[in-house]
């Protein structure tokens, strides 16, 4: 009995080519590595590249084929997708909580020393977590959320961390947490003229899956 085939080609699902994302440093160092490197391995021809800058990228010069924001642009010809919300608390290193006044609540905050972005130098507006926490003077500073987090477990004092960071700094712990919690969250941001664009519609949604469950992974606090 001869089985009938079919002529048409059978088309991979394997992703090939070159993918460029655009990503704030926090979500560059702490979430990307893990998830790209399983998406390099499911996909063994795509050429994936990160592109970790504190500011926010123009698709429209093609500095990159898709990028994650902190905030969803109102401006522009671009798609925006709500890829998932994460959370951030104040920390610091236990050396410093046992060398320094104990904060037991907000208004104590001012008579230890903070560690955040430098204040001309954030890009969006839901990066100021100082402003929302009242706030003022940043003794240690920078425009790297990598950089602040160092600072933090060299017990530089306090500031405001990602939930999802914490694994990576055993040094930290959690300051006011019932007191002062922060969320905010990531965007998929594509330009509006690669709607059409299968191949970058699957990579997106790949990505944006891989981003979901590694927050979530690592705010449970597991890191493997």
């Amino acid at each position: 009995m001869r089985v009938a085939t079919s002529s048409l080609p059978v088309q991979s699902d394997s992703l090939t080519g070159q993918m460029r994302i655009g990503a704030p440093d926090g979500c560059a160092n702490y979430i990307l590595p893990q998830v790209c490197a399983v998406l390099a391995v499911e996909h063994p021809e795509l050429d994936i590249q990160i592109v970790a800058l504190p500011r926010v990228f123009n698709l429209s010069r093609r500095e990159a084929d898709l990028a994650i924001g902190v905030s969803a642009p109102t401006a522009g010809r671009l798609t925006v997708q709500k890829i998932t919300d994460y959370r951030l608390h104040l920390a610091a290193s236990e050396a410093y909580l046992k060398g320094a006044d104990e904060i037991s609540e907000k208004g104590a905050l001012r008579d230890h020393r903070i560690v955040g972005y430098i204040p001309d130098m954030i890009f969006d507006r839901e990066l100021d977590y100082l402003a929302d926490i009242g706030v003022g003077r940043v003794p240690l500073a920078s425009n790297s959320v990598s950089v602040q987090l160092h600072l933090l477990r060299r017990g530089g004092g306090v500031g405001v961390v990602h939930d999802f960071a914490m694994p990576f700094a055993p040094e930290l712990r959690f300051v006011l947490q019932n007191e002062i919690a922060l969320t905010r969250s990531f965007y998929m941001i594509r330009h509006e003229d690669d709607r059409q664009n299968a191949k970058l519609a699957r990579f997106a949604q790949a990505l944006s899956d891989g981003v979901r469950k590694e927050i979530f992974r690592l705010e449970a606090g597991i890191l493997t």
